[in-house]
């Protein structure tokens, strides 16, 4: 009887291999039976097994034969757009294929603790096949710096800075040519400027949507307003909202997702401002309620689908042999230009 409350985690292999002293390939030959295995070895392993409790899994198979058919994705989000679109790109290539894929929840950016995200990491590593990491915010980043070397591993990451090794096994959509695309219509359309409500960023620089937004200003010489931080929901556009339309100069609003974009222009409405007669609005991702808004919404379009299944086709060819790990953008933004966008007051 557990006296204590708390539920004890079941033994895994790692800690069978711990307990005896050995390789967690040799707990993996004792348990398959395999016949290379001194006896002394072999009686060690089994002990530890008794000790533990350890229950022999599709796990201890896989290991015995060298291969895993399965993946873990981790990920501190499964429900926003991005997030969710990620995870049913990996499902579904993993499916065509015959993978498992199992999902490990991180604790929340805010509140990521380096040593209960390693944890996560390494019992994810336990479960055997390789890991697709969504490291779009602080808790995703720390996850990928701390996969064990020599596990194979993918991220979904932000667009870099710059080119990545190829020791960087990354995949990400282009986001700052996405957000350079958007600005430039809204100034083509004749505004002075555009103002940009940002979603957190996984590193504490600068965004790479925040990035191609300073750009598209900075080549057309209009004035640069500080960004205002938004978070990864409607509530958060809202407050942004809200505080944007009291300013009488502000005609054009670029949101880092489509979700700010639904609270700034639920924001516009409140404070008596139309869109797209007074402020125009656009968004970032397309997401499937961006086309059927009142205005419909004008946004960037980026294939997270197609993402995660590029993922999953980068960690497979690793895991079977077939492709070197490679570093690679997947797929062009489309801008869709929708009725939240047009000429400034004055200019129609």
């Amino acid at each position: 009887m557990n006296v204590t409350g708390h539920t004890r985690r079941s033994a895994s292999i790692r800690d069978v291999a711990t307990a005896a002293g050995v390789s967690y390939q040799t707990v993996s030959r004792v348990i398959n039976d395999s016949p290379s295995v001194k006896p002394s070895t072999r009686d060690r392993v089994l002990a530890a097994i008794d000790e533990l409790g350890f229950r022999r899994n599709s796990t201890a198979l896989a290991l015995a034969s060298g291969r895993s058919r399965a993946v873990t994705v981790l990920t501190s989000n499964t429900t926003h757009y991005g997030y969710a679109s990620i995870l049913q790109g990996i499902e579904e290539a993993a499916r065509a294929v015959s993978y498992d894929v199992g999902v490990g929840v991180l604790e929340s950016a805010d509140a990521a603790d380096e040593a209960a995200v390693a944890a996560q990491v390494r019992r994810a590593a336990d479960a055997g096949g390789g890991l697709i990491v969504i490291a779009y915010d602080p808790a995703g980043v720390r996850a990928l710096g701390a996969v064990p070397a020599g596990l194979p591993v993918v991220g979904v990451v932000e667009t870099p800075a710059s080119p990545p090794g190829g020791d960087r096994p990354w995949v990400w959509t282009d986001d700052r040519e996405a957000a350079y695309e958007v600005t430039r219509h809204l100034l083509a359309l004749g505004h002075e400027t555009v103002h940009y409500v940002a979603i957190p960023s996984s590193t504490r620089r600068t965004g790479a949507r925040t990035t191609g937004w300073l750009q598209a200003l900075r080549e057309a010489g209009a004035p640069e307003p500080r960004p205002v931080q938004g978070s990864w929901g409607p509530a958060g556009g809202h407050a942004a909202g809200l505080r944007l339309a009291k300013d009488p100069g502000v005609t054009a609003i670029l949101c880092g997702n489509d979700d700010l974009a639904l609270g700034v222009i639920r924001a516009l409405h409140e404070t008596g401002r139309t869109v797209p007669g007074e402020v125009s609005v656009a968004g970032f991702d397309d997401a499937p309620h961006s086309a059927y808004l009142t205005p419909s919404l004008t946004t960037v379009r980026l294939d997270f689908t197609g993402l995660g299944r590029s993922a999953f086709a980068l960690l497979h060819g690793v895991l079977e042999d077939s492709a070197p790990i490679a570093p690679h953008p997947v797929s062009v933004p489309e801008l869709l230009v929708r009725e939240s966008s047009g000429p400034p007051p004055g200019r129609r």
